[in-house]
């Protein structure tokens, strides 16, 4: 087994994180604070590569392999959440299904702008009934002629209501199969399309400079071609796309753990009381081990199930735990990193504040820290 990164994966690594140290660092907070989502600096991530990662270069995306993506969303993670939210859903969830599935028109038609950090895409699943059920999905499309005409609304939809949306995937229920459940398709459906409405949401707990759409359709027509794959391929397309997000949800808090740490090893070297840092107590120095123990494990996990997914072995249960354990380490990591600090762990001027906060979502979105569990006990067998 060679646990050594390529020379290529080295240098993504001290590139990405000198990025995020120059150019995300110094206004993180200021955007946080604004809840304000940052089209200069996604097109500043775009032009460093960040989208369209895994992509081909035939659609001018960098054609490199699914770890070196995600130690891309894992350096900005440590840095930014809501950053590292906005290139992971970028990737994952928008360029992800129309490169897997879609046609060639459709691919050359808008995997360009999209890998080149010009445009984002959204991928609209969780509807105001149907989060972890999403067999409660309610929003539908009917083939009338030469048209899909698509009725319902979305929310939490992640790089889907901002200046830079150039529309968004969306899932809905084309008929019912022969065992009586929904049948679902999924449809790429532009910005600016006659009856389409995107509204930004605000007031968040986390990813304060993530752009975060509801979305409201209401008899929106779009071509028939406009299908992704065939009719019925809908729920099959959402599992995959899961899988794969589930990789870059587990790099955010693989990347954010770290962030964390590094705060409070920092902060615990340099804070005295006693006449000594605090890092040199033992009930301090503990808890940065354990830290330190956890983050090793994560790693060396979501790379194990990056590695499966770029031989194309199975990996969908190994995403699932690392998603799970992933965000779970990151919540006990920030958790430490803020009693470490003390009162100044509360204080929105200090950093690990906002990993507080911005850790939540992980063990939330792309599947409950609960419905992974559920998943990986099917895996197991029981």
């Amino acid at each position: 087994m060679d646990f050594d990164l390529t020379t290529e994966q080295k240098m993504i690594r001290k590139e990405v994180r000198r990025f995020a140290q120059k150019e995300i660092a110094p206004i993180a907070l200021e955007l946080d604070e604004k809840e304000e989502f940052s089209s200069e600096l996604t097109r500043k991530m775009g032009e460093i590569g960040l989208f369209g990662m895994f992509v081909s270069d035939k659609y001018e995306g960098q054609g490199m392999d699914y770890i070196s993506y995600i130690i891309g969303v894992e350096e900005i993670a440590r840095i930014d959440g809501s950053q590292a939210a906005t290139i992971a859903a970028g990737n994952s969830l928008g360029i992800g299904p129309i490169y897997y599935f879609g046609t060639e028109e459709q691919k050359l038609k808008y995997l360009p702008k999209l890998c080149s950090g010009e445009a984002l895409w959204g991928f609209g699943l969780t509807e105001p009934t149907a989060g972890s059920d999403a067999g409660g999905s309610k929003t539908t499309a009917v083939l009338e002629g030469d048209e899909w005409v698509i009725n319902g609304s979305k929310i939490f939809i992640t790089n889907a209501a901002c200046d830079m949306t150039a529309g968004v995937t969306v899932q809905a229920i084309t008929g019912t199969r022969e065992n009586g459940k929904p049948e679902y398709s999924c449809f790429l459906v532009e910005a600016g399309t006659k009856g389409f409405k995107a509204v930004a949401m605000h007031k968040k707990l986390m990813w304060r400079a993530s752009n975060t759409g509801e979305l409201y359709f209401d008899d929106v027509r779009v071509p028939k071609e406009n299908i992704l794959g065939n009719k019925g391929d809908g729920f099959h397309q959402m599992l995959s796309t899961l899988d794969g997000g589930r990789l870059s949800i587990g790099s955010m808090g693989l990347g954010g753990a770290q962030g964390a740490y590094d705060l409070a090893l920092n902060y615990a070297k340099n804070r005295e009381q006693f006449n000594q840092p605090i890092s040199k107590f033992q009930a301090i120095a503990f808890k940065l081990v354990d830290c330190a123990m956890e983050i090793e494990l994560a790693r060396n996990l979501l790379y194990k199930a990056c590695w499966l997914k770029d031989k194309k072995r199975a990996y969908e249960k190994e995403a699932a735990m690392a998603k799970l354990y992933c965000s779970e380490v990151m919540s006990r990591v920030a958790d430490h990193a803020v009693q470490i600090h003390g009162g100044y762990g509360l204080m929105k001027e200090y950093d690990v504040e906002r990993f507080y906060r911005d850790q939540k979502l992980l063990e939330i979105g792309e599947g409950t820290s609960e419905v992974q569990r559920l998943v990986i006990s099917r895996y197991i067998g029981c």
